[in-house]
C-alpha cells in the first residue's frame, strides 16, 4: 500500500499552542555524532510531558465513545490484540531475528498498554501512566531532526463485474501461479497489460483475471491503495486484497505529472491530480505505464483490509513504515496535522496525537521519514487521505528496561 501522492509540500502545524508545546517538546534533541557514524534510525529519550492547555497532545479519541468517526477504546483495544496475535507467530519470530529491538520487548510492552488503557479512565490518566512505565523511540525521520512525511490510505468502493462487458473492460488480477519464476527484470506493466490496459489477455495475464471495472483508474487506484470493497453488478458485495507484485519501484502519477510540468508540486493532491483525469482520461494511457510495478490480488470474500503482518487494518489505528527499519506490529505514538470532516461536511487539519500499531508496509513509503496512515473504506476516508500530506513526528513506546 502507498500513498499515490509522493514528495507534495506538507501542511503547516496548525496553531493551537506555544510554540514550545507545538514544537520544542516534540522535536528530536540535538544529536551529538563526534564519531561521524550512520545514526540509529530510533533514539530512545524521555516521553514528552504534554503542555497543560495543549488538547492536542492527548489521544483524546480513546475516551470519546460518542464519536464513532474515529476510532476508540474497543478498536484500539482489538489493534492491539491483532499485533499480540502476530508477534507469537513465526513470521514475527523471523522479522525481528536481526533487530536491535527485541520481539518480547515490544509484545510485554503491548500487554501493559493494553492494561492501562482498560484502567484508565482518561486521556490524562494515560499520560501519566506512560510517561511513568515507558520510553519512547524517536524516529531520527527525514532529516535526523525527527521530521517525518504524513500521508494517507484507505480502501476504495468501487462497482466491478466478474464477467467483462461493453462497459466493464479494465480488469483486476490475480496473482500468477509461475510468479516467482519469472525472468528478471519482470515485464513493465504495459508490456503486461498495454498501454492502454486492455491487452492483458494477449499475454502472461490471460485467464487471470479476477473483476472487470468501468474505469481504468479504479483498478490502478485499487493497486496503490492494496484492497478493495467492491459492489457487483449482481448485487452482491466482495473485497479483494494484496497478492503479490512485479519487482519494480512504483511512481507516482503526481510525480510524474510535476516533471512534465502540469502541476507545480506544491499545493499538489489527489483531488486535483483525479480532476486532471476526468478532464484528460486519454492522458492514463501515458501516465499509468510510467510506473512499471504492477500489484495482482485475491478475493477476501468481505474480510477486513489486511496489512504486510497479516492482520487487519483498524481506520485510524494503523500504519505503514519502512518494515527494513521499523518495529512491526509495535505500538506507537504519531503527531501531526491530519484533514477531518466538521459538522459543516467540509474538511479541516487538526493537529492531533494518536496511538497506533505499526502494520503495514508500502511501495513509496521509504525510510525513516514516511508514514501511511489507513484511514478506513469508502468515500469519506478516501477524501481525507486524497488531501492527507504533512509533517510531524513517529515515537515507538516501549517499556523501560
Amino acid at each position: 500500500m502507498a500513498s499515490l501522492i509522493v514528495g507534495i509540500q506538507p501542511l503547516p502545524n496548525q496553531e493551537l499552542s506555544p510554540p514550545e508545546c507545538r514544537l520544542g517538546k516534540w522535536n528530536l534533541p540535538a544529536l551529538v555524532n563526534p564519531t561521524k557514524k550512520k545514526l540509529p534510525v530510533l533514539i530512545p529519550r524521555v516521553p514528552v510531558t504534554c503542555c497543560q492547555e495543549d488538547i492536542s497532545c492527548l489521544d483524546q479519541a480513546i475516551y470519546d465513545e460518542k464519536n464513532d468517526k474515529i476510532a476508540n477504546k474497543k478498536a484500539l483495544l482489538q489493534s492491539i490484540d491483532y499485533s499480540l496475535q502476530y508477534l507469537q507467530t513465526e513470521q514475527a519470530i523471523t522479522a525481528y531475528q536481526k533487530s536491535e529491538i527485541t520481539r518480547e520487548r515490544v509484545y510485554n510492552s503491548l500487554q501493559r498498554f493494553r492494561q492501562l488503557l482498560i484502567s484508565t479512565k482518561s486521556p490524562q490518566a494515560l499520560q501519566a501512566a506512560i510517561e511513568k512505565e515507558f520510553v519512547f523511540y524517536q524516529s531520527v525521520g527525514r532529516d535526523n531532526k525527527g521530521t517525518v512525511l504524513f500521508t494517507a490510505y484507505y480502501e476504495p468502493l468501487y462497482l466491478a463485474s466478474r464477467q467483462p462487458t461493453k462497459e466493464f473492460r479494465y480488469p483486476a488480477y490475480r496473482s500468477p501461479a509461475d510468479l516467482e519464476s519469472w525472468a528478471k527484470p519482470h515485464p513493465s506493466r504495459s508490456e503486461l497489460e498495454g498501454v492502454d490496459g486492455l491487452q492483458g489477455s494477449k499475454g502472461k495475464l490471460k485467464g487471470l483475471e479476477l473483476f472487470w471495472f468501468k474505469d481504468r483508474l479504479e483498478p490502478y487506484m485499487i493497486q496503490i491503495q492494496g484492497s478493495a470493497k467492491l459492489k457487483l453488478t449482481d448485487g452482491t458485495q466482495t473485497t479483494i486484497g494484496y497478492a503479490s507484485n512485479t519487482a519494480y519501484n512504483y511512481r507516482s502519477l503526481g510525480r510524474s505529472l510535476v516533471d512534465d510540468g502540469k502541476f507545480p508540486l506544491e499545493g499538489l493532491n489527489m483531488p486535483i491530480i483525479l480532476d486532471y483525469f476526468r478532464k484528460h482520461p486519454q492522458d492514463l494511457n501515458i501516465y499509468i505505464p510510467r510506473d512499471q510495478s504492477f500489484v495482482f490480488f485475491q478475493e477476501t470474500y468481505g474480510k477486513p483490509a489486511q496489512g504486510s503482518i497479516s492482520v487487519p487494518l483498524t481506520p485510524e489505528r494503523s500504519i505503514a513504515t519502512d518494515k527494513s527499519l521499523m518495529p512491526p506490529g509495535a505500538l506507537a505514538l504519531i503527531r501531526a496535522p491530519f484533514p477531518y470532516i466538521n459538522k459543516s461536511n467540509k474538511i479541516e487539519n487538526r493537529l492531533v496525537s494518536r496511538y497506533v500499531l505499526d502494520q503495514d508496509t508500502g511501495g513509496a513509503i521509504k525510510g525513516a521519514g514516511r508514514v501511511d496512515y489507513f484511514l478506513g473504506t469508502g468515500e469519506a476516508a478516501g477524501e481525507r487521505a486524497g488531501v492527507t500530506v504533512s509533517n510531524g513526528q513517529l515515537f515507538y513506546l516501549l517499556l523501560k528496561p
